[in-house]
């Protein structure tokens, strides 16, 4: 006789980062973390749903709920912290809702601070009244099940991105990114260094800048051929 293997898998313990490591992430803007990070970590697909707030950072809890399934992200509730972002994996399943505003309002309760799926989400005007930052591949009223199995706490992959619990999640308006909670400190170091020369940039462009050096430079180096 075979044995019926568990509906969930729960992951007990994770090390989440150092908060003045995480503060040195609250407020930086998604495309200055991937510079900071060789221009990679967005995860792609997940957009903010509309009428929401968009900007946060915070470690990532993760959940494998499989396609059509809330019995992962249910469990997930019971090991959050305050704080947290859950990053709910569906495999890109599209044929129903991830999370409806019930699931989104048990997660505010529970602390999470906001949340990011491969998946569609629905009951925009109850997600609303939640008032979380919920990043989505748009909306679904179908109805997902309760049934398993699901995992939560384990590596999940989501838009092109391998995200562990304890990975830092940045978002604004330009989408989600993630950050390698073993590479928390140099990308950080890294990410001071992209907004100094950002912030030099802004200033220049401010200041009329419309040809940068480096142009004229190739130019006269020879590296720029010239047709009519």
């Amino acid at each position: 006789m075979i044995e019926e293997p568990p509906l969930l898998r729960i992951k007990q313990n994770w090390t989440r980062p150092d908060p003045a490591l995480l503060a040195r992430f609250t407020g930086a803007l998604t495309g200055h973390v991937c510079d900071a990070q060789g221009g990679a970590g967005a995860i792609l697909g997940p957009m903010p749903l509309p009428g929401l707030p968009v900007g946060f950072a915070g470690p990532a809890i993760t959940v494998d709920a499989g396609p059509a399934d809330v019995l992962a992200p249910l469990a997930a509730m019971r090991q959050a912290k305050p704080g947290d972002v859950m990053v709910l994996a569906t495999g890109g399943h599209m044929g129903c809702a991830a999370m409806g505003d019930m699931l989104a309002g048990m997660a505010r309760n529970a602390g999470i601070v906001a949340v990011v799926t491969d998946g569609p989400m629905r009951d925009l005007a109850g997600l609303q009244e939640v008032g979380l930052p919920l990043f989505a591949m748009g909306l679904n009223p179908n109805s997902p099940f309760g049934s398993g199995p699901g995992k939560v706490g384990f590596p999940v992959h989501i838009g092109g991105q391998r995200v562990a619990s304890g990975d830092i999640i940045v978002a604004d308006s330009d989408g989600a990114v993630v950050v390698d909670q073993t590479r928390l400190s140099a990308t950080a170091d890294a990410l001071d260094h992209v907004r100094a020369l950002e912030s030099d940039l802004e200033a220049q462009v401010k200041d009329g800048l419309a040809v940068v050096p480096q142009i004229e430079e190739l130019i006269a180096a020879g590296r720029v051929v010239f047709e009519d």
